[in-house]
């Protein structure tokens, strides 16, 4: 693993020296304890075929701060997604235990962990139905609607872990919306609890789409549409972590930036928010990350340097 950062917080550019931003007030790994603290992670994948089993990485460190912006980074097939995956909560570990909070990953309830620590694909996964359906599906379950785990007055998560640290039931995928929306002079009107369609017009508006664009079906997306359908269902339900893999890669350049600023306005507004991000685009990593994890080819030594 490759954790990089300069003495005084900001990050160095090899190609020329240039220095960037510094990282965010209370930031400092000295100075705040780590919102994600993971140790000794490990991922193996099995022998198959004449390919004999090896390891991904292992030992693995990673430690996510308050207000913080981490780059993943590493040459294709040294896990980035794989990682980012585990961190969710999503893939399994063969090595290792991921923290939130200091407290363990298997002690949360799934729906309470994964509603905390949310992972945005490249490709994202979008139910049948339209835009909109997509961005109000999040409110339909339990952990969001007022239940055990939902949000409390002050925005923070309510819940405790499991009984003897077992692992709570994931979303069910399945689960059908609870209350649908109807169209009507090219508006919508939703009814779902906890769903802001304001605050859904203001982030789609400032990626580029009108109103007209909740009204698309979700089969007649593009690849940058769909992401910026998921990118938004992801700030609209404000988790604490954000894992972004490769969250522009198919957005032209000037959405993407707009979609870095609404990332980072969205870390800004809470204190304890932070955000992991992949990209093959190093200019954007230097935009947008403040120090950098850099994972090594598979069975190559774990290093250590700066964006």
């Amino acid at each position: 693993m490759d954790d990089r950062s300069a003495a005084d917080g900001s990050l160095p550019d090899p190609r020329d020296g240039r220095k960037h931003r510094r990282p965010p007030t209370g930031a400092d790994p000295a100075t705040r304890t780590p919102m994600l603290h993971a140790v000794g992670l490990g991922r193996r994948l099995p022998a198959g075929g004449d390919r004999p089993a090896r390891w991904i990485w292992r030992g693995l460190d990673l430690d996510l701060h308050p207000g913080e912006s981490l780059a993943v980074t590493g040459p294709s097939g040294t896990g980035k997604t794989l990682l980012l995956r585990a961190l969710a909560g999503l893939d399994p570990l063969d090595e290792g235990t991921v923290y939130l909070e200091g407290r363990p990953q298997a002690a949360w309830a799934a729906p309470l962990y994964r509603a905390r620590v949310l992972y945005v694909a490249q490709r994202p996964a979008l139910f049948d139905g339209t835009v909109a359906d997509n961005l109000a599906r999040p409110f339909t379950l339990a952990v969001r609607r007022g239940r055990a785990g939902a949000r409390g007055k002050e925005g923070g998560w309510n819940g405790e872990a499991r009984p003897g640290g077992r692992q709570g039931r994931a979303f069910a995928p399945g689960m059908a919306l609870a209350a649908r929306i109807g169209w009507g002079e090219g508006r919508s009107r939703v009814v779902e609890p906890g769903f802001d369609r304001e605050r859904a017009l203001e982030l789609l508006a400032a990626l580029g789409r009108d109103a007209g664009f909740l009204q698309q079906p979700v089969t007649a997306l593009s690849g940058g549409e769909a992401q910026i359908t998921a990118l938004v269902r992801a700030l609209l339900v404000e988790p604490q972590v954000l894992l972004l893999d490769e969250p522009t890669a198919s957005l032209d350049p000037a959405t993407a930036r707009a979609a870095e600023a609404l990332v980072a306005r969205w870390r800004e507004a809470g204190g304890g928010r932070a955000c992991i991000w992949t990209s093959h685009d190093r200019d954007q990593l230097r935009r947008v990350a403040h120090r950098e994890v850099a994972l090594a080819p598979a069975g190559g030594p774990l290093r250590r340097g700066g964006l």
